[in-house]
């Protein structure tokens, strides 16, 4: 006989009858542990369900068509199978199953006047750690009386067929027609507050410390990010409080009639502590007796309500970093190098995202600050004074140190601001007649030079002549589009905002998209090239059949490839990577460019060959017919003073905006013929046996190169750096395992302005399940993520994919034809990807600080580019 139900601690409870989640809550009830009592619905019952409605032949039927890399198929099966769980009945046994089941937990309960359940969705393959995908189902809360409950019941079934859990079966090959679910039953917790506790760090790994997470009131605020919680670190042994954040809870979940809503919350509790010492201490005492019965690290869920602690769930942690403890190296420490400053990952570090190679920190941040002199001093502010470590490198990461010295301010104030009203009205000329026509010629010099005739001190000498010239371009843009875009957009905001914006209008930010500027006109090349390959069947086979990394090969030598055109094909893909090869992935010049690593540009070729992704000439077509219409409605709307305001700040938005990214695209110039001249001093090293390949240079330091050029002139033998080097890319690789911190020290104001509008929150600030950041681009998607770290992660990149990365360059920007959202580390509203997801229609979410440690490749994640939150569906 089907059992359809069974106490919460009934021993018959295991992972194929009651899910992941209804297994641990039935072991810790019988543990002894603090779990309100409750009833499962097996998993019998749900096939029962199907069975008698003839659900299983439409839930195939209704996938067949489902892509994981096709977001709108998924949306569409999803939306079939849950309209047919709506429209069917639960059978009468099963209904008096549940409802007998209810009855009877309403006369033992332990809670008083429990009249109301909380029902939580519990998968057969959740929570395992080869198939982790816990929150990817349905919970609903203050559930009450019989129809209600089975109405929740019967969405809870429907929630195994969301268009995220059919995708992430698909990527992990989990059969579709095998899935069954589980619904948990359990008394309804009015908590006064509730969070999240880790039993190891998961930010450090270590294992001597838990971490909390509180907020007022239900637990649903925290899981849905809308509330900054508490955070708590505490010392496993004693519940000792190590560290205590108090967040500002704007937000509290609290009960209704019937279900929960979020209400502000005003009083004193906004700024208060959610837990005392003692709680603390309690709350570490039960969840370490839940580890040790567990024998692993768990993440732990919990309330807390008439000074009971009650436990709702408990799953192991997944993906914890490695500690000193279980055989790890000990962590980096991350402290500010000069005590009085002030270190912030913003500016022109959106440009370095990830750890920089010796040679760039010691070589080309000393030139980028000292350029910023004659530059300065030509736009008639006389001569900057800057810290040595204006910008900084610390811990291979790039810092801004704003803690000006007094001098520094002088200047600012008497010789870069009674100079600014002029400079507004020459940056774009500038940059357009001057900086880089000037940067254009440095370059220009060296086209077709042999650089393998060049003596090593010669080659050296002309490398730092392109360098200097690049840093110097680049800090041009500093004052000629970077900083001023920055303001420009910011005014046009709020002038639109104030004066023109109605119910309806656009975003302000549909004022300053459209343009046809370098990185666009990458992505039509591409397309033009994909359209142009499309007329010959056989070409267009052989590029589809064949993988990017042969393609590249191929392209040295087309005339062994017996395939027609192929050879006229390489000859127009050259032609695209010269005019557009150079731009950079990031500013570090170790990265190499995409005429160095075509096999992006490859797949972005095959993905339009597919006939896949949006025509980018339409794209931006419409992006400048909305531009254009929206400026014309804002110009006939406004009269007098408030369109005269309108217009002066329009004019100056839309001129950075216009040349904006040309400028940003124009950085990397120079970088293939500095690289050509860094890889043959390297081949030298190598032939000298200083490193093991050319490539190593970029991990030497700038003195160790200088002395290595001299004792190549003068005939010396070279020491062997190798050891040297493979200890600074052992460095490097835990370094890029890290999340630096997006300010050293925090604050949460910096010269009046709240420091969250451009830097990402605090790490030990990001430990739930949404991840928090800066909302850039406008709309919500669910879809898989794709985590790229540099071009050679390029290959994994799907369409409909979710793009999570550092920071994006204008090299990246075929990327975003296939992107169904963008998520980054670093950056703000002015970052390129920003402005080239506005340009796409796609939402993004800047400045997380967290998102390509945080996220999984594969994840399900939904990205709210509105609301600039990044939910993990498959882990919390």
């Amino acid at each position: 006989m089907k059992l359809f139900t069974f106490p919460l601690s009934d021993s018959r409870a295991t992972l194929e009858n009651v899910g992941g989640k209804g297994m641990s809550l039935a072991k810790m009830i019988r543990a002894g542990f603090p779990v309100p009592d409750g009833f499962h619905i097996t998993t019998d019952a749900y096939r029962a369900f199907v069975d008698v409605n003839n659900l299983q032949t439409k839930i195939l039927s209704a996938l067949k068509d489902a892509d994981s890399s096709l977001p709108a198929s998924l949306d569409t099966a999803s939306a079939s199978i849950i309209r047919f769980f709506a429209e069917s009945q639960i059978p009468s046994d099963i209904a008096s199953a549940i409802t007998d089941a209810y009855t009877d937990l309403n006369r033992k309960s332990q809670i008083e006047n429990r009249k109301s359940v909380a029902v939580r969705s519990s998968a057969t393959a959740e929570d395992l750690p080869e198939a982790s995908f816990a929150g990817q189902q349905e919970t609903f809360l203050n559930v009450r009386g019989e129809e209600e409950l089975l109405e929740a019941v019967k969405k809870c079934w429907a929630s195994l067929w969301t268009a995220r859990a059919i995708a992430y079966r698909i990527k992990n090959n989990i059969d579709q027609s095998t899935v069954a679910l589980a619904v948990v039953m359990q008394e309804m917790v009015d908590a006064e507050a509730a969070g999240i506790l880790f039993t190891a760090n998961p930010i450090n790994g270590r294992r001597d410390e838990m971490v909390i997470n509180a907020a007022w009131g239900l637990g649903e605020a925290i899981v849905g990010g809308l509330v900054s919680p508490d955070t708590i670190v505490a010392e496993k042994a004693t519940g000792k409080v190590k560290q205590y954040d108090v967040a500002e809870k704007t937000v509290i979940t609290v009960r209704t009639e019937k279900g929960t809503r979020e209400d502000p919350l005003d009083d004193a509790r906004r700024r208060s502590k959610v837990l005392n010492e003692a709680d603390i201490v309690e709350l570490v005492n039960i969840a370490r007796r839940i580890e040790s019965y567990y024998g692993k690290p768990q993440d732990i869920e919990w309330c807390h309500a008439s000074g009971r602690f009650f436990i709702v769930q408990s799953r192991p942690i997944t993906a914890l970093p490695t500690y000193p403890a279980e055989g790890g190296e000990a962590p980096i420490e991350w402290a500010p190098p000069n005590p009085k400053g002030i270190y912030m990952r913003t500016g022109v570090v959106d440009l370095m995202p990830s750890p920089l190679s010796p040679l760039y920190v010691t070589w080309a941040i000393p030139v980028l600050i000292n350029q910023m002199k004659p530059l300065s001093a030509r736009l008639g502010m006389g001569s900057p004074v800057l810290q040595e470590d204006y910008y900084v490198a610390i811990n291979r990461y790039a810092y801004m140190n704003a803690a000006f010295p007094a001098k520094a301010w002088w200047w600012i104030i008497a010789g870069m601001l009674p100079a600014y009203p002029r400079l507004l009205r020459r940056m774009v000329p500038m940059w357009r007649d001057e900086l880089h026509p000037e940067y254009q010629a440095a370059v220009a010099k060296y086209h077709g030079k042999n650089f393998g005739k060049m003596a090593a001190g010669e080659l050296w000498r002309n490398a730092q002549e392109i360098l200097t010239a690049a840093m110097y371009y680049a800090c041009g843009l500093l004052f000629a589009t970077m900083g001023a875009s920055a303001g420009s957009e910011g005014l046009l905001t709020q002038v639109y905002n104030k004066f023109a914006k109605q119910e309806g209008d656009p975003d302000a930010n549909a004022l300053l998209i459209g343009w046809d500027n370098i990185p666009v006109r990458s992505v039509k090349s591409l397309y033009d090239l994909a359209l142009w390959i499309r007329e010959n069947e056989n070409l267009a086979g052989y590029i589809l059949n064949t993988s990017s990394h042969e393609l590249v090969v191929n392209l040295e030598k087309p005339e062994s490839v017996p395939t027609p055109l192929f050879t006229e094909f390489t000859s127009r893909f050259k032609m695209h990577l010269e005019k557009f090869g150079h731009l950079l992935f990031q500013m570090d010049f170790a990265e190499p460019l995409p005429c160095d690593h075509p096999e992006m540009l490859l797949e972005t070729i095959k993905m339009y060959l597919r006939g896949q992704g949006d025509n980018p000439h339409e794209c931006q077509h419409a992006s400048a017919a909305k531009r254009i219409q929206t400026t014309e409605t804002m110009r006939n709307r406004l009269k007098g003073f408030k369109r005269w305001a309108f217009i002066k700040a329009l004019n100056w938005g839309q001129s950075l905006a216009e040349v904006r990214e040309d400028a940003l695209a124009e950085i990397g110039l120079g970088y293939p013929i500095l690289r050509a001249m860094l890889g043959e001093l390297g081949s030298r090293l190598v032939t000298a046996g200083a490193i093991q390949q050319a490539d190593d240079i970029y991990w030497l330091e700038k003195p160790e190169i200088e002395t290595c050029v001299r004792e190549l002139e003068q005939g010396d033998l070279l020491d062997n750096l190798s050891a040297r080097v493979e200890e600074r890319k052992a460095f490097n690789k835990r370094a890029g395992q890290e999340t630096p911190p997006p300010m050293m020290p925090m604050k949460k104001k910096f010269m009046g302005i709240k420091t969250s509008v451009w830097l990402a929150e605090s790490e030990s600030n990001q430990t739930s399940n949404v991840i928090k950041g800066v909302a850039t681009s406008a709309g919500k998607v669910t879809a898989p993520a794709c985590i790229l770290r540099g071009s050679e992660d390029f290959h994994k990149m799907r369409p409909g994919d979710v793009l999570v990365a550092g920071a994006t360059t204008p090299a990246w920007t075929p990327l975003f034809a296939m992107a169904s959202a963008v998520v980054t580390d670093i950056g703000g509203p002015l970052s390129h990807g920003s402005i080239v997801a506005r340009e796409y229609g796609i939402p993004a979410v800047m400045g997380t600080g967290v998102a390509t440690n945080r996220i999984k490749d594969g994840q399900v994640i939904t990205v709210d580019g509105g609301a600039g939150t990044v939910e993990l569906r498959e882990m919390t």
